[in-house]
């Protein structure tokens, strides 16, 4: 294999195949600090996602959230800038949460069983899939006509089945936190 040099770093052609991170990008009628808040206050973060929150928004600080169904992600808070920045690693809390996935239908299924928040291992089994904190996801908040463009990115994801269950996730919880800000219901939670 041909080692190549790219910005100081050296890494081996055809060894890793890089999974495209997700990105979702949704407009929400409401101030970028009001928004930041629902990423931030554990109060405010499970109206749009989530039935616990334990979130300590300062680098090093807790990011865990758990879902009704017994799914959790845990990771550690890498970076937060109020109000335009908030960046936290995520992976499966343990082996019940890794077990917690849900097909693309909402049916249970386990780790690799296929589109969901978590869905799909392909890198292993159970938390071994997708360990805490062995992802980075990125949100972004930026002033647009009186609102705020909340971009999310989560890369680093191993599999790609793991990547098509956080894109459907994502594009399933963002839309409810820009509901939720705005003031509306979203709805049932997709995991209770």
């Amino acid at each position: 294999m041909m080692s190549v040099s790219t910005s100081g770093s050296t890494r081996r052609e055809g060894a890793v195949t890089e999974i495209a991170p997700v990105e979702v990008t949704v407009l929400v009628p409401a101030e970028p600090s009001d928004v930041f808040g629902f990423l931030t206050e554990p109060d405010r973060y499970v109206r749009w996602m989530g039935s616990e929150a334990d979130l300590e928004p300062v680098p090093g600080g807790v990011y865990r959230v758990r879902m009704a169904d017994g799914f959790s992600a845990a990771g550690r808070f890498l970076a937060v800038e109020p109000p335009h920045l908030v960046v936290f690693s995520w992976g499966f809390a343990d082996d019940e949460a890794a077990s917690r996935t849900k097909h693309a239908g909402g049916e249970p299924g386990g780790a690799g069983a296929g589109a969901g928040m978590g869905a799909g291992a392909g890198a292993g089994s159970g938390a071994s899939a997708m360990p805490a904190g062995s992802t980075r996801v990125t949100m972004t908040l930026l002033d647009e006509d009186g609102g705020t463009r909340l971009t999310l990115r989560h890369e680093n994801l191993p599999s790609e089945s793991l990547r098509e269950g956080h894109d459907v996730a994502w594009n399933t919880y963002l839309p409810r936190l820009a509901v939720r800000a705005a003031g509306g219901d979203p709805g049932p939670d997709p995991h209770a």
